[in-house]
């Protein structure tokens, strides 16, 4: 008779459900609202006050893309009060509750400019706040007995995503124009809050990682300022601690732009130029932390600038992904279709695809691309996915020059590239979300996952400045003696910048050493 005991068979956590339909729900309310915003903020009373139906349009775009940066941001303030203070479970309850508010600001405050954004704001809080948690409970509730299966639900919870989008960009398009928007808007508050209730319903099975709080001395942040504050032999800072100071210098320098650019613009780069000088400041000078942290500590903080790194180079796709909530959008107005079709529904083509794409990956594509000789790693996937996300924008580009030599075109055309861009988010998004949770830290999960939904926020920062570019008289100037619109002429840009970024991403992946951060059984 054998000694050990024959090893359990490794099950699915009963609790995964709730998580599941939690974020079917909440997915629905976010892409009802996201999905007619643009579409009604053109036609709406909040922007009558612009004259010009451009202007009008390239102003609900930016409040579109503003309004993408906030809920990608928030992610930052959400991770670090889970981490910090309350734990991923009481932080998902309360940021789930101002969400409700928000979307209830939506639904009863259509003409009021102050209630309505309002309303977008705390939205922005409480998606935000909640984005980097659920993905991470998720994770919480594998172990190393059972990891195996992490990847299929988290494929599983980017599924269920994509099932409440379908829905969402099917329906309240119609909702908006045959029942207004109190109906339209109201519907999705109706979701999140069956969301809130769902996730609530879970409470007695979840496992509880609790928050490392701020008693770790050889935390992140406390490694992190080891490195920077730390002095030579001689008593001198390092020149690390002037590139950090550098970039926290330029971050304020930035707003000296806001009469041209913005707040919301100002903000990003100001937080772009923290990032990379703060980042780039410790990792030149790590080592000094030696002695005073233990090697695991910073070899951890090394691990979490390199994962950062990547995470910077996925921007670019978000820049593109984004943009079918809005310029895709405005493109399809101006497209032929059936008087009963809304432009904005053809973003229903991009869950049904995912719907399609997951399994298909998972079940026909990744096992014969293993049978060739070729393991499709997570790096290689999120390579092609950024690739693929710059040829759906050559095509898109290709259809608006047709469209601005006079050429009737149909909406259908449209379905090309985002048959394209679909692919290219399962490679990247899906993947993403995994790759981000198995390369962090336990003590730094929220956090890592808050860098994840940050590379949003920059993607939607790319957006807006292109924007503010078009508005510029020498920019648009240039753009003139191509012979293309500003509008092709932007997806062309795009489309370039997406594949300078592929292949950037694919010789920085090449050296990067994937790390195993499961939790322990």
């Amino acid at each position: 008779m054998s000694s050990t005991a024959a090893a359990p068979r490794a099950r699915f956590p009963r609790q995964i459900p709730y998580i599941i339909g939690n974020e079917g729900c909440e997915r629905f309310s976010f892409y009802g609202m996201r999905n007619i915003l643009v579409q009604f903020l053109i036609t709406s009373t909040l922007l009558q006050h612009i004259l010009s139906d451009g202007e009008r349009a390239l102003a609900a775009k930016d409040l579109m893309h503003s309004f993408m940066i906030g809920v990608y941001f928030f992610p930052l303030l959400g991770g670090w009060l889970a981490d910090r203070f309350f734990g991923k479970y009481n932080t998902i309850l309360w940021f789930s509750l101002i969400y409700c508010a928000g979307h209830a600001c939506l639904a009863m405050f259509e003409d009021s400019r102050t209630g309505f954004f309002t309303g977008l704001g705390l939205i922005a809080l409480g998606a935000g706040g909640i984005k980097p948690l659920v993905a991470s409970f998720v994770g919480d509730q594998f172990d190393q007995s059972n990891k195996h299966l992490a990847k299929i639900v988290f494929d599983g919870f980017y599924w269920i995503i994509n099932f409440g989008s379908l829905f969402a960009s099917l329906s309240m398009p119609l909702f908006l124009k045959h029942f207004g928007p109190s109906v339209a808007f109201g519907i999705p508050g109706v979701l999140m809050f069956i969301a809130t209730f769902v996730f609530w319903l879970g409470r007695k099975h979840y496992v509880m990682v609790p928050p490392v709080g701020n008693s770790d001395p050889h935390s992140f942040s406390k490694v992190v300022r080891t490195a920077l504050l730390a002095r030579d032999g001689r008593g001198a800072l390092g020149p690390g601690y002037w590139i950090a100071a550098a970039g926290v210098l330029l971050a304020a320098a930035s707003f000296a732009l806001m009469p041209t650019l913005g707040f919301v613009i100002c903000a990003c780069l100001a937080l772009v130029a923290i990032l990379a000088g703060v980042g780039g400041g410790t990792w030149l000078q790590l080592d000094r932390a030696r002695g005073i942290h233990p090697d695991t500590a910073v070899d951890g903080v090394r691990s979490v600038l390199k994962v950062l790194v990547i995470f910077a180079l996925t921007t670019p796709f978000f820049s593109l992904f984004d943009q079918k909530a809005s310029t895709w959008v405005i493109q399809g107005e101006a497209m032929t279709k059936p008087g009963w079709f809304v432009s904005s529904q053809m973003q229903a083509l991009n869950p049904a695809l995912v719907m399609i794409l997951i399994p298909f990956n998972n079940l026909v594509l990744y096992p014969m691309l293993r049978k060739l000789g070729w393991e499709p790693t997570a790096l290689r996937r999120m390579t092609a996915g950024i690739a693929f996300s710059g040829l759906a924008w050559i095509v898109v580009g290709g259809i608006q020059v047709m469209m601005d030599e006079g050429n009737a075109m149909s909406i259908v055309w449209q379905v090309l590239p985002y048959a394209l861009l679909t692919f290219g988010e399962v490679l990247v998004s899906a993947t993403g979300l995994e790759f981000a949770y198995s390369q962090a830290p336990q003590a730094m999960k929220g956090v890592v996952m808050s860098f994840w939904n940050l590379t949003t926020t920059v993607g939607n920062l790319w957006v807006l400045l292109s924007n503010a570019a078009v508005r510029n008289d020498a920019v648009t100037g240039q753009i003139a003696r191509t012979g293309l619109s500003e509008t092709a002429f932007l997806m062309f840009f795009f489309a370039v910048f997406a594949l300078v970024a592929a292949l950037v991403f694919g010789l920085v992946a090449r050296r990067y050493r994937v790390v195993d951060n499961y939790r322990a059984a």
